[in-house]
């Protein structure tokens, strides 16, 4: 290609991008401003053992899955190590309310089965509406790979629903659309507001089958951030960029906090495109009604995060992700419930290269709103007061209270425990309020969440989970996009095509 490109950030969207952009021969260079590359992917240790940040869960890495094929594109399959979750229970759910725990099988077959076991009646609406999801996701040629052929797609009236009014459509029983929308806080699900579509790629892409990294997430960073080292370009940790040069409107360069210069044909925004903006030595170069939209968008809400190390040889290692829930007719509302939290969890015991029967450690994360760490918003990390600490304390016991519930005596497994708060999220990963989601997708006004990777300027593309879909599977699709803006409409797609 004989171009260039810098990547500001590197978590899952920037090591994507910059992987595809590399292994077409475009001179590469990321620069992160943490210590890890990875983002959301990093992977860090505490109380001796490797905790990761987050994508806790993966979907596409099955046999023929869409993310699986991207890796096997670039030839790094060899070099992941993933641990496929049990094919007959992929998630259990548990509800306080009635203490009743559901258990979903994998596929549509299994996930119709396992959930009519609870919901008999409603065996035939289940099937309708695990039918209706994977319509929705199949008229997204992305997701497929496949190669668009219009640049206007027409979907039908269920894909731009509200997701729970989706759900409502097929399933008539009140509990079981509270249990079909469990995995909301996987994708900062908000009744009446987030897109059916949105529902339906989660929904499919764990139905289809979860998987897990095994040794920590971590190390698939680093695997990818390798790659763009073996095809010629540069990754730069620890001295993330401080400003953003422009002229004519086109970027120019940018320095970093070393005061190092990089310059290149393009530049890619891998981060918070609000906070790339703060980066702009003149931010004209932007219209002012673009700077304005990316300030109004909402912002997904955070999560609070409780990393457990457990007792040596006693707790059995659970190869599925576990749900904790209050009550049924709060499945929706986790920004509303501050005063409640925590109204629901994610638990999970992630597992080794080498997994055992007992695991070594456990992480617990609850949905929670930038608002509960409003009064410490001005601090920095390392640097936080002394009521912060305490109050994160609280959070702790509360969720170990709540899981005392689920598994009695659950604190005779418990060794020692460490925390991250919305503050850690917004600060390590850079983005705004500490969004674990990106920008919040709204079905009644679809055309102000849509953030298209291309910009008002020439040079200047985004990637990462605040264009399209966010998580593992949503973010590497958008680095296509993002790379055949560069490479051409389809340059990408037509070659995962060819090799299916």
């Amino acid at each position: 290609m004989n171009s260039s490109a810098v990547i500001i950030g590197g978590g899952l969207g920037g090591l994507f991008t910059g992987a595809i952009l590399s292994k077409e021969g475009v001179k590469v260079t990321v620069i992160e401003k943490n210590a890890t590359l990875g983002g959301g992917l990093q992977s860090f240790k505490r109380m001796g053992e490797v905790f990761d940040t987050g994508m806790h869960v993966i979907g596409g890495m099955r046999e023929g899955g869409n993310i699986r094929r991207i890796c096997e594109y670039l030839g790094i399959m060899d070099k992941i190590h993933i641990k496929d979750v049990d094919d007959d229970v992929i998630d259990t759910l548990y509800f306080a309310q009635d203490k009743c725990t559901y258990r979903m099988a994998m596929g549509k077959e299994g996930f119709v089965r396992s959930l009519s076991e609870s919901f008999p009646d409603q065996r035939e609406n289940l099937e309708k509406y695990v039918e209706a999801i994977f319509k929705i996701v199949d008229g997204l040629d992305l997701f497929y790979l496949r190669p668009a052929s219009d640049f206007l797609t027409i979907h039908d009236e269920d894909f731009t629903m509200a997701a729970d009014a989706l759900i409502a459509k097929y399933i008539s029983d009140e509990r079981l659309r509270s249990v079909l929308a469990y995995m909301n806080p996987l994708y900062g699900g908000r009744g009446g507001i987030t897109p059916a579509y949105v529902h339906a790629v989660i929904s499919v892409i764990y139905i289809l089958g979860p998987s897990r990294f095994a040794g920590g997430s971590g190390l698939f960073a680093d695997t990818l951030g390798e790659f763009i080292l073996e095809h010629g370009g540069e990754v730069i940790v620890g001295d993330g960029v401080e400003s953003v040069q422009s002229e004519e409107k086109m970027i120019t360069g940018v320095t970093t906090r070393k005061g190092r210069v990089f310059t290149a044909d393009y530049y890619i925004c891998a981060v918070h495109p609000c906070s790339f903006v703060k980066l702009l030595d003149d931010p004209t170069v932007l219209p002012k009604a673009y700077r304005q939209r990316l300030e109004l968008i909402p912002n997904s809400y955070s999560a609070f995060t409780l990393n457990v190390k457990l007792k040596e040889g006693r707790f059995p290692y659970i190869n599925h992700s576990c749900y904790y829930m209050s009550r049924y007719d709060e499945i929706w509302d986790f920004e509303k419930g501050d005063d409640r939290w925590p109204m629901g969890f994610l638990y999970m015991t992630p597992p080794e290269i080498e997994q055992g029967p007992y695991s070594r450690k456990m992480i617990i994360t609850a949905p929670m709103t930038f608002e509960q760490v409003r009064p410490w918003e001005d601090s920095t990390y390392g640097h936080r007061p002394q009521e912060y600490k305490q109050w994160k304390e609280k959070c702790a016991k509360m969720l170990l209270e709540k899981m005392e519930e689920v598994i009695p005596g659950f604190m005779d497994y418990v060794e020692d425990i460490n925390t991250a708060s919305p503050l850690t999220v917004r600060d390590f990963y850079s983005v705004k309020d500490g969004a674990i989601c990106g920008y919040s997708k709204d079905c009644n006004n679809m055309a102000l969440s849509q953030v298209p990777v291309v910009t008002k300027v020439r040079n200047l593309l985004l990637t990462g989970q605040n264009c399209n879909l966010h998580g593992f599977c949503g973010v590497p699709l958008t680095a296509i996009n993002t790379s055949e803006a560069i490479l051409g409409r389809n340059y990408i797609l037509n070659k995962l095509s060819q090799n299916v």
